[in-house]
């Protein structure tokens, strides 16, 4: 089936020199377009001064691709590191042709594929480009274990950071959509699949997992600094790259301080399952 998803390479260049650049970032959110060959990616470099733990130098490179598959709509993100030119692509499904293309267009070498959990349309193109490019497939162990994926370059990850070029990869454990759901904070980028959304927070099946998708979201709010840029696997309205501050003021699923009404309100009656597919 053909998709008619449009597929935006917009290039951001985002200064966060201070609190009053959320102004700037806003102005700047009407941004250029600009093609490689037939394949079109929006393509962020942070020039950020505030700098997570564990990276030096130029910040990373975050190229930002929508995936499409007939009603679906996901977003793939591929970080590079400026220095050494080593990237990680983050949950690839659907369209490896875009991937590709990114790799060429930032002359990048794809050192591994993080996967934030083993939905199908997280992880549908992981074993793929993993054989494809000769790198590891990164998951966490508790999520292996709870899915029973498994592909021969897979490596299974606790909470412990690691490099790739200069840049740390930190997973933070964040339960609750999945039983083994991970983010990935990669300098003042965090990439959240089903977890973090701008808009709100990934389903829960019953609630035990939506006590666990709680404890998750009150970790990244300890975790994330204000200005780190939020990268969903989904968009239903706001494009990816919203800052934490934004979400701490907005999203509905932050503004609760204990498990039981997050439960209630994430567990409630009446949600329209279309809404939850309601991709932008």
């Amino acid at each position: 089936m053909r998709s008619t998803c449009d597929s935006p390479y917009e290039k951001r260049n985002l200064d966060f020199r201070s609190a009053a650049s959320e102004r700037v970032w806003q102005q700047q959110n009407n941004h250029r377009e600009r093609k490689s060959g037939s394949a079109v990616f929006e393509n962020r470099q942070m020039n950020q001064h505030h700098a997570d733990v564990g990276y030096q130098g130029v910040s990373p490179q975050v190229v930002v691709l929508k995936m499409c598959h007939e009603f679906m709509k996901n977003y793939s993100y591929l970080v590079v590191d400026s220095n050494s030119r080593q990237a990680v692509v983050v949950d690839p499904a659907w369209q490896m042709e875009k991937i590709d293309q990114a790799l060429a267009h930032t002359q990048a070498k794809l050192s591994g594929v993080l996967i934030t959990h083993s939905h199908p349309d997280h992880i549908h193109l992981a074993e793929p480009i993993a054989e494809t490019y000769g790198c590891p497939i990164w998951m966490s162990k508790e999520e292996i274990a709870a899915s029973g994926f498994r592909a021969p370059q897979l490596i299974g990850i606790d909470a412990t950071p690691w490099a790739v070029g200069q840049m740390l990869i930190e997973p933070i454990f964040t339960p609750g959509h999945t039983q083994g759901c991970m983010c990935y904070l990669i300098a003042d980028n965090l990439f959240t699949g089903d977890v973090l959304f701008a808009e709100g927070c990934g389903m829960c099946p019953d609630i035990e997992a939506a006590h666990a998708m709680f404890a998750s979201l009150q970790r990244l709010k300890i975790r994330v600094k204000p200005l780190t840029c939020i990268f969903p696997g989904h968009s239903y309205g706001q494009p990816p790259g919203q800052i934490m501050r934004r979400l701490l003021k907005d999203n509905v699923y932050l503004q609760f301080s204990d498990k039981d009404s997050f439960a209630a309100f994430r567990l409630r009656s009446g949600q329209d399952p279309r809404k939850m597919f309601d991709f932008c």
